[in-house]
């Protein structure tokens, strides 16, 4: 986990910045992490804050943005239901993108069903803490490099998701889920439609349900 959490740093510090440069302050920047733990949903509610639109229109968009959380949620549910609910509450919290295929690609790994409890928290408290203190050095770094929003360091988001999902790509089936998706996400996100992850996530996750039971039939 921790290659992936340094791999976030300039994440977490354009996310510092732009939230200083939006005139958000340090503060509510900070806090902002701590509390939301989600850059692109942190990034869309500082535009928004600094735009003065309403917080309706703020939770409604940071839901929908974050929904594929959702599903995540629902492929740990079998292993993280057996544990007492202060850990399924503060599992859930810890919950991202690069968290869900680590720790699913460890628990895979492992016998049994049930999480190891010990193992997901220390991953999932490595990568917030590392997530808030790049925050801290892009609120820091913003008041003395203003522009450093726009140095393009968003691009690093691009380059997590590529080296945590091609390594996972071991059979024609899960590439053909993986090319569906890419070809679904590029078309709706060029057609600016808004639950265009959903459907490209929904999409390969049904390919892949289709070609499992193809499969089933044909043994």
């Amino acid at each position: 986990m921790m290659p992936l959490s340094v791999a976030v740093v300039p994440w977490g510090v354009m996310v510092g910045a732009y939230g200083v440069a939006s005139g958000l302050g340090a503060f509510n920047t900070q806090l902002l992490s701590l509390i939301v733990f989600a850059g692109t949903a942190q990034l869309v509610v500082i535009g928004m804050m600094a735009s003065g639109l309403g917080l309706i229109s703020i939770l409604m968009t940071t839901a929908l943005i974050t929904s594929r959380h959702l599903l995540y949620s629902m492929a740990l549910r079998e292993r993280i239901a057996p544990l007492p609910w202060p850990w399924r509450y503060g599992l859930g919290f810890l919950l991202t993108d690069e968290f869900f295929v680590h720790c699913t690609k460890a628990q895979d790994s492992r016998a049994g069903t049930q999480a190891d409890r010990w193992y997901m928290l220390g991953a999932g408290l490595s990568f917030y803490l590392v997530w808030n203190i790049s925050t801290a050095i892009g609120i820091v770094a913003g008041h003395w490099l203003p522009d450093l929003a726009h140095w393009g360091l968003d691009f690093t988001v691009a380059a997590i998701f590529i080296a945590i999902l091609f390594p996972n790509i071991q059979t024609w089936g899960t590439g053909f889920c993986v090319l569906l998706s890419m070809i679904i996400a590029v078309y709706c996100a060029a057609n600016e439609m808004k639950l265009g992850l959903m459907i490209a996530t929904i999409s390969g996750m049904v390919l892949g349900y289709a070609l499992d039971r193809w499969r089933e039939s044909n043994q």
